[in-house]
């Protein structure tokens, strides 16, 4: 029995927890399932951090990572969009100030975060799924241009939707042009007038990041359709 404790002290050390008294029989029975689930999925803790503090369900954050970055924390697109879940640089200069996060952009953590609350803003401002995947892979300001100008979107962005929309509870692939609506207007920046929101495609856009909400459920439509406008393919 104390060969045990100690092998689990020792398991807990390494893991960074800290073990300063007494084991007691219910820690140890809980330090096991701890550590398993750290080892399966080293990113959890940081998932349910950014799903707690952006109110984006832990499972839209695993399927956008996954099919960003493919789990690789030190990730570089040839954009030049960082970490696990591919932001960037840009705007991960504003997040980072906006949250506090760290220095360093493949910090699993701060790289979570920062994601999660792009997430966040892209579906504050455009309300449906499909619109936060799309506006999130090709940039808000372009992802505008699709929506009052018909101006395609990237095929690149089109397959995304097409692939996450599904996972992420959308009731369609696709987007289709709607109206615009002010991003002013939306309660995400109601109280930052002065700012712009962020853009992750890289093209030149506004550079305002969302804040931290309490949990609620997220719209999982996707576009409403307006009467008479036009679907692009």
């Amino acid at each position: 029995m104390q060969a045990r404790i100690a092998h689990i002290c020792v398991a807990l050390l390494l893991s960074g927890i800290a073990v300063t008294g007494p084991v007691s029989g219910p820690a140890i029975a809980e330090a096991p399932t701890v550590l398993r689930d750290t080892v399966r999925d080293p990113h959890a803790p940081a998932i349910a951090e950014a799903s707690a503090r952006f109110a984006i369900p832990e499972h839209w954050i695993r399927s956008v990572m996954q099919v960003e970055s493919a789990g690789d924390q030190r990730a570089v697109s040839h954009a030049g969009a960082m970490g696990l879940m591919q932001v960037m640089p840009g705007t991960w200069a504003g997040l980072r100030q906006d949250h506090d996060l760290g220095s360093d952009p493949f910090d699993t953590r701060d790289n979570i975060l920062a994601g999660t609350a792009y997430l966040r803003a892209m579906l504050d401002r455009y309300g449906t799924v499909g619109g936060m995947l799309a506006a999130y892979n090709a940039g808000p300001g372009r992802y505008d241009e699709y929506l009052s100008e018909g101006r395609p979107l990237p095929a690149e962005t089109r397959a995304y939707v097409a692939m996450l929309a599904p996972r992420l509870d959308g009731r369609a692939p696709l987007p289709n042009r709607a109206t615009v609506a002010d991003w002013r207007e939306a309660a995400l920046f109601t109280d930052r007038s002065a700012a712009r929101p962020p853009q992750n495609g890289g093209s030149p856009d506004a550079d305002r990041t969302p804040r931290e909400t309490g949990p609620a459920a997220p719209n999982t439509g996707i576009f409403v359709v307006r009467p008479g406008a036009e679907t692009r393919p």
